[in-house]
């Protein structure tokens, strides 16, 4: 298990290169072990989700980003399915309202964040606003920032002190108690030209499909070369990015449970402890219920 963290936790951001990552790496892992290990890793989990709910003095941010077709949405499926559903919340961020454009781009993101004790999941997240913004910086022009009404003014510095916002962001959330694990599904090229012709020659997934997705496809380099920056720029000791290899669905959900629990373990948790007198109301409770 720590294998997997150590393989895919981004620590060095200074010499980090998204290229230096295999899409299909399974870290040693065989595809017909997959199911029984994930299933154990989900057990565990759910033990841990207990505690998590019962100490109520931390929660989990958990933040999934990747290109269309990395399997995000299965990933959340399989990884979340046998925890307890009123202890996790999945919020799934696509464009920007009128509303979220009336306020500051974390705004609609830090409403979603979960309570003490809870699990929260965020398909897509508050880096939308430093990976399609960057591809797409005419997209910025709508936030009506002061200074900023043509796209030349979105230089250097103003992406500096995006990600300096989300650094600082990021930090308040993890001193306050929530935990972050930030997960970027690395699809190969490749591998989504093979998903997007599923999606095309199955009718109950062609709704998965757009025509917009081919020509953010076009874009490429420019997403990798965001993402890659966003990673060196946003990964820090308080909530790392991992380089989840998505070729491989299977392993993704297994690195993806293993790191999860691991977080948690971390955490050491434990019920909470009753005081003396509430311990004696208990047993007092228990000796009349047992002679009623």
């Amino acid at each position: 298990m720590k294998d997997i963290i150590n393989r895919f936790k981004i620590t060095d951001t200074k010499s980090f290169k998204l290229s230096d990552y295999d899409t299909a790496d399974t870290a040693g892992h065989q595809k017909e072990n997959a199911e029984e290990l994930l299933s154990d890793l989900i057990k565990q989990t759910a033990k841990l989700q207990t505690e998590l709910y019962a100490a109520h003095n931390h929660s989990l941010l958990i933040i999934f980003q990747a290109m269309d077709a990395a399997g995000k949405d299965s990933a959340i499926a399989h990884t979340m399915s046998g925890l307890n559903p009123q202890g996790c919340q999945v919020f799934s961020f696509k464009q920007p309202s009128a509303e979220d454009y009336d306020h500051d781009f974390l705004w609609r993101h830090y409403k979603a964040l979960p309570e003490r004790g809870r699990i929260g999941i965020h398909n897509r997240s508050h880096y939308e606003n430093v990976l399609v913004t960057k591809v797409h910086p005419e997209f910025i022009l709508k936030e009506n920032l002061p200074g900023v009404t043509k796209v030349k003014h979105i230089d250097k510095k103003f992406w500096q002190k995006r990600y300096q916002s989300i650094r600082d962001f990021e930090k308040h959330l993890s001193e306050n108690g929530t935990v972050i694990i930030k997960f970027y599904l690395n699809l190969s090229e490749q591998e989504q030209k093979e998903r997007f012709l599923k999606r095309i020659a199955d009718p109950e997934k062609n709704w998965k499909f757009a025509a917009g997705d081919i020509k953010e496809r076009d874009r490429w380099t420019d997403y990798m070369d965001a993402y890659e920056t966003a990673i060196k720029e946003t990964s820090t000791n308080g909530s790392p990015w991992h380089v989840i290899p998505a070729d491989k669905k299977w392993f993704t959900r297994v690195a993806i449970s293993t790191i999860i629990l691991e977080t948690l373990k971390n955490l050491k948790l434990n019920y909470p402890i009753l005081p003396k007198e509430e311990i004696e109301e208990l047993d007092k409770t228990k000796a009349a219920l047992k002679h009623e």
